[in-house]
């Protein structure tokens, strides 16, 4: 993804990181404290990835959703938030007989406890979980609402990637950082595989009243 962003940030013109236009728009209430962040989307056939990152404290919040239909674009409907493990034949053929979701979404929540990126909290969706709900799509814009709960858990940083990653690794997250601030796209705002240690505890975060707009006609975000 690093990759991805700085090459994005160098096509952008003016500075390496100047800030790539974005009028998308996006709030929730997060264990009830309000987000707000312009979001950036990505689409791979017929997935399409929202994230929506924020600086100080780092912050992603990222959805997945696919058509059952496998359509390019979303359709008008509700989308069932599902856990990662979801997905098989069986269960896609079963929720497409039921004729009530158009799809199915995949919620992931990162939000930095302790900087430089020593802590994180994250959320994972949980089997029927919530809902995305896409309002309307045109041509120019689709619009959609959420609600979801999430699996929460705790990282903390390991001492042997401290110690050992010495300087390079907090240069390594501060350039992190400089990218996310510049693209609006996360760089590595997630702990899991990067030297951190999942700790025994759990809780749960609720995202509530979610909104968002993601503007196509004008975007320079379409994969």
């Amino acid at each position: 993804m690093k990759n991805l962003v700085l090459m994005l940030a160098l096509l952008c013109g003016g500075s390496a990181f100047a800030q790539l236009a974005n009028d998308n728009t996006l709030s929730v209430k997060v264990d009830g404290k309000e987000y707000k962040t312009a979001p950036r989307r990505i689409r791979v056939g017929a997935v399409w990835c929202v994230t929506a990152n924020a600086l100080k404290p780092d912050k992603s919040l990222r959805f997945w959703f696919v058509n059952v239909n496998r359509t390019e674009m979303p359709e008008v409907g509700t989308y069932l938030v599902v856990n990662e493990g979801y997905g098989n034949k069986k269960e896609v053929e079963a929720l497409a007989a039921e004729g009530k979701y158009k799809g199915v979404a995949y919620v992931k929540y990162v939000e930095e406890t302790r900087a430089p990126r020593m802590e994180y909290h994250v959320g994972r969706s949980r089997r029927d979980g919530g809902t995305i709900e896409v309002t309307a799509v045109s041509a120019d814009a689709i619009e959609g609402r959420f609600n979801a709960m999430l699996d929460g858990s705790h990282y903390k940083e390991k001492a042997t990637a401290t110690v050992f990653g010495g300087v390079g690794r907090i240069v390594n997250k501060m350039e992190d950082k400089a990218v996310t601030g510049a693209t609006g796209y996360e760089s590595d705002i997630d702990p899991e595989g990067r030297g951190y240690k999942r700790t025994d505890e759990k809780d749960e975060i609720v995202l509530k009243d979610g909104v968002f707009k993601l503007n196509l006609k004008k975007s320079q975000e379409n994969k």
